[in-house]
């Protein structure tokens, strides 16, 4: 194996656009972790990577996000090897799924923001050490839907069928966390980008019952399309210089009021690390 081989770990790379993104890095040259819970569900995609680039290393790796321990165990796994990491893509989601987290948080909020909020901090001392190094996470345009955060409304489980009020802050989240980590790392090497992919039809809507999903996805673009912006993000050189920005369709736009909204970016991270030092 080549020494000189860039490092990237992708998180929710056994479906959709985690599957294109961790497909096309390992194409570009980058040997690629797919953090993911099922070594099942995971065995496709590395044959496929196995295809489409013989001889460059992907292997998987356990995470839950919804389990803080899962996230400490799954950064410590990666660390123990003693390699460096150049690209962490945040890319796991889910929506529409009731109940909370093993640590009582939201299941969307505690699974699409603390649990890659852990993660993210726990791995930030060898992406530093690996610089230049970028950290990409998948928002999305909900967060527009998001007129701010409910701290209460966070221990909760989701209302309705859909749950887009739950949805929408846990991408309000992304955004404000990728910006506000941005600002952190000044001067570090390591840049930050949050995005939205477009509508994407993917196995993030499982969980809505049908006919609903099938209404809401038809015109909905494929992992393959809602990839390409993540994509961008991750290896164009003309972003090198560029961090903690927002960016749709492969260029930067300005997210919504809220999500420029520094303060609460700053409340976000001191509560997010208060939970994640706490574990409840």
């Amino acid at each position: 194996m080549p020494p000189t081989l860039p490092i990237a770990l992708v998180t929710g790379a056994n479906t959709g656009i985690g599957r294109v993104t961790a497909r096309e890095l390992a194409r570009a040259g980058y040997r690629v972790f797919l953090a993911c819970r099922s070594p099942v569900r995971t065995r496709p995609v590395l044959e496929e990577i196995a295809a489409v680039a013989p001889g460059v290393p992907a292997e998987w790796l356990a995470l839950d996000l919804a389990d803080l321990d899962s996230v400490r165990a799954c950064a410590q796994d990666f660390l123990a090897r003693g390699l460096p990491l150049h690209l962490l893509v945040n890319n796991a989601g889910l929506a529409a799924v009731g109940g909370t987290t093993a640590q009582g948080f939201e299941k969307a909020f505690g699974t699409n923001h603390l649990g890659h909020f852990l993660l993210t901090k726990l791995l930030l001392p060898r992406l530093c050490d690996s610089a230049p190094a970028r950290i990409v996470t998948v928002a999305s345009r909900a967060h527009e839907r998001a007129g701010g955060i409910d701290w209460e409304a966070l221990r909760a489980p989701k209302r309705g069928l859909v749950g887009w009020p739950e949805y929408s802050v846990s991408k309000l989240a992304n955004v404000l966390f990728s910006a506000e980590l941005g600002r952190r790392l000044q001067g570090t090497g390591v840049t930050t980008y949050a995005l939205h992919p477009g509508v994407v039809a993917s196995d993030i809507w499982r969980r809505v019952p049908q006919p609903l999903r099938w209404l809401m996805t038809r015109r909905m673009i494929g992992p393959e399309e809602g990839a390409r912006t993540t994509l961008h993000c991750a290896l164009a050189p003309e972003r090198a210089g560029e961090t903690g920005l927002y960016y749709v369709r492969c260029a930067p736009r300005a997210p919504s009021a809220v999500g420029q909204d520094t303060a609460l970016a700053a409340e976000l991270w001191q509560r997010s690390e208060t939970w994640v030092a706490d574990g409840r």
